[in-house]
Protein backbone atom coordinates (compact mmCIF):
# COMPACT_ATOMS: atom_id res chain seq x y z
CA UNK A 1 0.00 0.00 0.00
CA UNK A 2 1.45 3.36 -1.03
CA UNK A 3 2.21 6.00 1.59
CA UNK A 4 0.32 9.31 1.34
CA UNK A 5 1.51 12.20 3.50
CA UNK A 6 -0.70 15.28 3.74
CA UNK A 7 0.50 18.61 5.16
CA UNK A 8 -2.40 20.89 6.05
CA UNK A 9 -2.54 24.52 7.09
CA UNK A 10 -5.14 27.09 8.04
CA UNK A 11 -6.73 27.03 4.59
CA UNK A 12 -8.27 23.62 5.14
CA UNK A 13 -10.10 24.75 8.28
CA UNK A 14 -11.17 28.15 6.94
CA UNK A 15 -14.07 26.51 5.09
CA UNK A 16 -15.33 25.27 8.45
CA UNK A 17 -15.51 28.86 9.68
CA UNK A 18 -12.32 28.85 11.74
CA UNK A 19 -10.47 32.16 11.48
CA UNK A 20 -7.08 32.13 9.80
CA UNK A 21 -4.19 34.06 11.30
CA UNK A 22 -2.43 35.71 8.37
CA UNK A 23 -5.18 36.55 5.90
CA UNK A 24 -6.79 39.97 5.66
CA UNK A 25 -9.10 40.25 8.65
CA UNK A 26 -7.34 37.32 10.30
CA UNK A 27 -6.49 36.96 13.95
CA UNK A 28 -3.10 38.65 13.74
CA UNK A 29 -4.83 41.89 12.74
CA UNK A 30 -6.94 41.65 15.89
CA UNK A 31 -4.29 40.42 18.31
CA UNK A 32 -0.54 41.16 18.15
CA UNK A 33 1.40 37.92 17.78
CA UNK A 34 3.71 38.82 20.64
CA UNK A 35 0.75 39.20 23.02
CA UNK A 36 -0.97 35.85 22.47
CA UNK A 37 1.51 33.54 20.74
CA UNK A 38 4.78 33.95 22.59
CA UNK A 39 6.11 32.87 25.96
CA UNK A 40 6.82 36.53 26.79
CA UNK A 41 3.18 37.36 26.13
CA UNK A 42 2.16 34.55 28.47
CA UNK A 43 4.36 35.83 31.27
CA UNK A 44 3.14 39.41 30.75
CA UNK A 45 -0.57 38.61 30.72
CA UNK A 46 -1.51 34.94 31.10
CA UNK A 47 -5.17 35.84 31.63
CA UNK A 48 -5.33 37.47 28.17
CA UNK A 49 -3.67 34.44 26.59
CA UNK A 50 -6.06 32.03 28.29
CA UNK A 51 -9.02 34.11 27.12
CA UNK A 52 -7.70 34.15 23.54
CA UNK A 53 -7.35 30.36 23.37
CA UNK A 54 -10.63 29.77 25.17
CA UNK A 55 -12.31 31.72 22.37
CA UNK A 56 -10.43 29.68 19.74
CA UNK A 57 -11.52 26.48 21.49
CA UNK A 58 -15.14 27.61 21.64
CA UNK A 59 -15.05 28.38 17.93
CA UNK A 60 -13.54 24.99 17.16
CA UNK A 61 -16.20 23.13 19.10
CA UNK A 62 -18.91 25.00 17.18
CA UNK A 63 -17.29 24.18 13.81
CA UNK A 64 -17.72 21.02 11.77
CA UNK A 65 -15.27 19.17 9.49
CA UNK A 66 -15.70 20.15 5.86
CA UNK A 67 -15.47 18.30 2.55
CA UNK A 68 -11.67 18.46 2.47
CA UNK A 69 -11.39 16.78 5.87
CA UNK A 70 -13.89 14.11 4.85
CA UNK A 71 -12.21 13.40 1.51
CA UNK A 72 -8.87 12.72 3.21
CA UNK A 73 -10.59 10.09 5.36
CA UNK A 74 -11.88 8.44 2.19
CA UNK A 75 -8.28 7.94 1.03
CA UNK A 76 -7.59 5.60 3.96
CA UNK A 77 -9.47 2.78 2.24
CA UNK A 78 -6.87 2.73 -0.52
CA UNK A 79 -3.63 4.16 0.93
CA UNK A 80 -1.55 4.36 4.09
CA UNK A 81 -2.41 7.97 5.00
CA UNK A 82 -0.67 10.20 7.53
CA UNK A 83 -1.70 13.80 8.11
CA UNK A 84 0.72 16.40 9.42
CA UNK A 85 -1.20 19.51 10.40
CA UNK A 86 -0.07 22.98 11.35
CA UNK A 87 -3.55 23.54 12.76
CA UNK A 88 -4.39 23.23 16.44
CA UNK A 89 -8.04 22.28 15.90
CA UNK A 90 -9.35 18.71 16.00
CA UNK A 91 -11.34 18.71 12.75
CA UNK A 92 -9.21 16.01 11.13
CA UNK A 93 -9.87 13.67 14.03
CA UNK A 94 -13.56 14.51 14.15
CA UNK A 95 -13.83 13.77 10.44
CA UNK A 96 -12.38 10.31 11.12
CA UNK A 97 -8.71 10.52 10.17
CA UNK A 98 -6.76 7.92 12.13
CA UNK A 99 -3.17 9.16 11.88
CA UNK A 100 -2.85 12.87 12.66
CA UNK A 101 0.34 14.56 13.84
CA UNK A 102 -0.07 18.07 15.26
CA UNK A 103 3.05 20.18 14.74
CA UNK A 104 1.92 23.23 16.66
CA UNK A 105 0.01 21.68 19.55
CA UNK A 106 -3.67 21.05 20.22
CA UNK A 107 -6.43 23.32 21.50
CA UNK A 108 -8.02 20.41 23.34
CA UNK A 109 -5.03 20.05 25.67
CA UNK A 110 -3.12 22.00 28.31
CA UNK A 111 0.35 21.57 29.77
CA UNK A 112 2.39 22.79 32.70
CA UNK A 113 4.21 26.05 31.96
CA UNK A 114 7.33 24.49 33.54
CA UNK A 115 7.05 20.98 32.10
CA UNK A 116 5.55 20.65 28.65
CA UNK A 117 5.57 16.87 28.98
CA UNK A 118 2.82 17.14 31.59
CA UNK A 119 -0.25 17.24 29.34
CA UNK A 120 -3.93 17.04 30.24
CA UNK A 121 -7.14 17.08 28.21
CA UNK A 122 -9.43 20.09 28.54
CA UNK A 123 -13.08 19.26 29.13
CA UNK A 124 -15.17 21.68 27.10
CA UNK A 125 -14.00 25.06 25.82
CA UNK A 126 -12.71 26.77 28.95
CA UNK A 127 -9.36 26.48 30.71
CA UNK A 128 -9.87 28.73 33.71
CA UNK A 129 -7.10 31.20 34.46
CA UNK A 130 -5.21 30.19 37.59
CA UNK A 131 -5.65 26.43 37.16
CA UNK A 132 -2.50 24.76 38.47
CA UNK A 133 -0.54 21.70 37.39
CA UNK A 134 0.69 19.23 40.04
CA UNK A 135 4.09 20.96 40.03
CA UNK A 136 2.43 24.18 41.23
CA UNK A 137 2.85 26.08 37.96
CA UNK A 138 0.03 27.40 35.83
CA UNK A 139 -1.57 25.20 33.22
CA UNK A 140 -1.11 26.87 29.82
CA UNK A 141 -2.50 26.06 26.38
CA UNK A 142 -0.69 23.13 24.77
CA UNK A 143 0.37 25.29 21.83
CA UNK A 144 3.80 25.70 20.28
CA UNK A 145 4.34 29.46 20.38
CA UNK A 146 6.69 31.43 18.16
CA UNK A 147 10.27 30.90 19.25
CA UNK A 148 9.56 27.59 21.00
CA UNK A 149 10.89 24.22 19.87
CA UNK A 150 8.59 22.04 17.74
CA UNK A 151 8.72 18.68 19.56
CA UNK A 152 6.98 16.70 16.79
CA UNK A 153 9.27 17.96 14.03
CA UNK A 154 11.50 14.86 13.88
CA UNK A 155 8.46 12.58 13.60
CA UNK A 156 7.07 14.77 10.81
CA UNK A 157 10.35 14.62 8.92
CA UNK A 158 10.35 10.82 9.12
CA UNK A 159 6.84 10.69 7.67
CA UNK A 160 7.77 12.99 4.78
CA UNK A 161 10.82 10.87 3.98
CA UNK A 162 8.51 7.85 3.53
CA UNK A 163 6.03 9.57 1.20
CA UNK A 164 5.14 8.07 -2.16
CA UNK A 165 2.53 10.79 -2.57
CA UNK A 166 2.65 14.20 -0.89
CA UNK A 167 -0.32 16.59 -0.71
CA UNK A 168 -0.03 20.17 0.53
CA UNK A 169 -3.36 21.78 1.45
CA UNK A 170 -4.02 25.34 2.59
CA UNK A 171 -0.55 26.25 3.82
CA UNK A 172 1.38 29.32 2.71
CA UNK A 173 4.67 27.67 3.74
CA UNK A 174 5.57 30.85 5.60
CA UNK A 175 6.01 29.29 9.04
CA UNK A 176 9.25 27.51 9.82
CA UNK A 177 10.34 24.88 10.54
CA UNK A 178 7.11 23.36 9.16
CA UNK A 179 7.68 24.98 5.77
CA UNK A 180 10.91 23.02 5.42
CA UNK A 181 9.15 19.64 5.50
CA UNK A 182 8.70 19.67 1.73
CA UNK A 183 12.48 19.34 1.35
CA UNK A 184 12.35 15.89 2.97
CA UNK A 185 9.84 14.46 0.49
CA UNK A 186 11.67 12.02 -1.85
CA UNK A 187 12.33 13.35 -5.38
CA UNK A 188 10.38 10.43 -6.87
CA UNK A 189 7.22 11.23 -4.88
CA UNK A 190 4.16 12.54 -6.69
CA UNK A 191 3.24 15.95 -5.25
CA UNK A 192 0.01 17.96 -5.23
CA UNK A 193 -0.77 21.47 -4.02
CA UNK A 194 -4.24 22.84 -3.17
CA UNK A 195 -4.54 26.56 -2.49
CA UNK A 196 -6.47 29.39 -4.17
CA UNK A 197 -3.49 31.67 -3.58
CA UNK A 198 -0.08 31.32 -5.16
CA UNK A 199 2.34 29.36 -2.99
CA UNK A 200 6.06 29.41 -3.71
CA UNK A 201 7.40 25.85 -3.76
CA UNK A 202 10.82 24.53 -4.65
CA UNK A 203 9.70 21.44 -6.54
CA UNK A 204 7.33 20.33 -9.26
CA UNK A 205 3.77 19.91 -8.01
CA UNK A 206 0.39 19.45 -9.66
CA UNK A 207 -1.45 22.60 -8.58
CA UNK A 208 -5.16 22.98 -7.87
CA UNK A 209 -5.63 26.74 -7.45
CA UNK A 210 -8.93 26.48 -5.62
CA UNK A 211 -10.45 26.05 -2.19
CA UNK A 212 -9.57 22.99 -0.15
CA UNK A 213 -12.94 21.25 -0.43
CA UNK A 214 -13.04 21.11 -4.23
CA UNK A 215 -9.31 20.71 -4.79
CA UNK A 216 -8.86 17.86 -2.34
CA UNK A 217 -11.85 16.01 -3.77
CA UNK A 218 -10.31 16.14 -7.26
CA UNK A 219 -7.04 14.72 -5.98
CA UNK A 220 -8.74 11.99 -3.96
CA UNK A 221 -10.93 11.02 -6.92
CA UNK A 222 -7.79 10.70 -9.05
CA UNK A 223 -5.86 8.70 -6.45
CA UNK A 224 -8.77 6.38 -5.70
CA UNK A 225 -9.16 5.64 -9.40
CA UNK A 226 -5.44 4.84 -9.63
CA UNK A 227 -5.66 2.47 -6.67
CA UNK A 228 -8.62 0.46 -7.97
Amino acid sequence: MKKVVVLTGAGISAESGISTFRDSGGLWEQYPVEDVASIDGWYRNPELVQRFYNERRKGMLNAEPNEAHRQLVRLEDYYDVSIITQNVDNLHERAGSKNVLHLHGELTKACSEKNHDYIVDIDGWELKHGTLAPDGSLLRPYIVWFGEAVPMMDAAIELCEEADIFILVGSSLNVYPAAGLIHYVPPKATCYLVDPKEVSVSRKMTVFAEKAGTGVKKIVDELVEQAK
